[in-house]
């Protein structure tokens, strides 16, 4: 029997357990399952690996609850702190490799921790998002789910996204149309859908369902999903607040370049489990 230390995290009411380990490991898909349970488990909407890396300051791995292996921008920020922590890292610039490549990450504050990531541009292409169209962008395409029509905008920040832009979002539609939409078939890994529920000059409001995982507080990936459709449909600010229910994150998209996403990470407590 074998205990593995572990931090849970959270940002934006987005939870993670955060696991620092010294080699590969074909078994993460499994654990994440387990120790995600709610019920069963430790309960997170994933589970983050730090792993050693050649060509950058650590390596991260996530996994979803269903065992599935992602990009995640908040745990992208909260392994960030787990890292310093655990290192005694004086430096403010990270190097992270990740299944999207390297990203680099600022610690902008850290009494409070707010944490800033460069997720790099987004991705437009239909083959990389992927989806099975053959045009870019994909602004407002009529996506068909079921008995009903919906205009999404479809990016990719590291993980595929479809962005619906759906004001007073009643949760029969979300709850109904969120699962066929994750799974519809044009989508060959699924997608996140994050709904738009309002908008102002500089903030947007979302609320999000994730692959792999359902309805949650927050997420970063989705949060730079939303302004860059946003961006991409009417050329507004670049600057916004990300609103969701379990807080706001910031988000920077300057001259259709890198994405910048912020905000603060928390650590929720400290164990260990067992794993066989």
């Amino acid at each position: 029997m074998q205990r593995v230390q572990f931090t849970k995290m959270q940002t934006v009411g987005n939870d993670f357990i955060v696991i620092n380990w010294e080699k590969e490991n074909l078994g993460w898909n499994l654990l994440s399952k387990r120790l995600s349970d709610r019920h069963f488990g430790i309960g997170a909407d994933g589970l983050i690996i730090i792993l050693p890396s050649d060509v950058a300051d650590y390596r991260m791995r996530m996994f979803n609850p269903d065992g599935t292996e992602d990009m995640c921008g908040n745990g992208l920020r909260c392994s960030v702190r787990v890292f310093c922590e655990l290192k005694n890292i004086d430096r403010n610039d990270i190097k992270i490799e990740t299944i999207s490549g390297i990203k680099k990450a600022e610690i902008i504050d850290k009494n409070n921790w707010i944490i800033r990531v460069n997720l790099g541009e987004p991705i437009l292409d239909p083959k990389k998002i992927p989806i099975f169209l053959d045009f870019s962008p994909i602004i407002d395409y009529p996506l068909v789910a079921k008995d009903k029509i919906f205009n999404a905008t479809i990016v990719s920040t590291g993980t595929t996204h479809s962005v619906i832009f759906y004001k007073d979002l009643p949760d029969e539609i979300f709850k109904k149309y969120s699962p066929i939409i994750e799974n519809h078939p044009l989508f060959p890994n699924r997608t996140s859908v994050i709904w738009v529920v309002e908008e102002d000059k500089d903030e947007l409001k979302i609320r999000i369902w994730e692959r792999g995982v359902g309805e949650t507080l927050g997420c970063g990936t989705g949060a730079c999903a939303s302004v860059v459709a946003k961006m991409l449909k009417e050329r507004e600010n670049h600057n916004y607040k990300v609103t969701s229910s379990g807080g706001t994150l910031f988000v920077e998209w300057s001259n259709r370049g890198d994405m910048l996403l912020s905000g603060k990470v928390e650590k929720v407590f400290e164990g260990s489990i067992c794993t066989d």
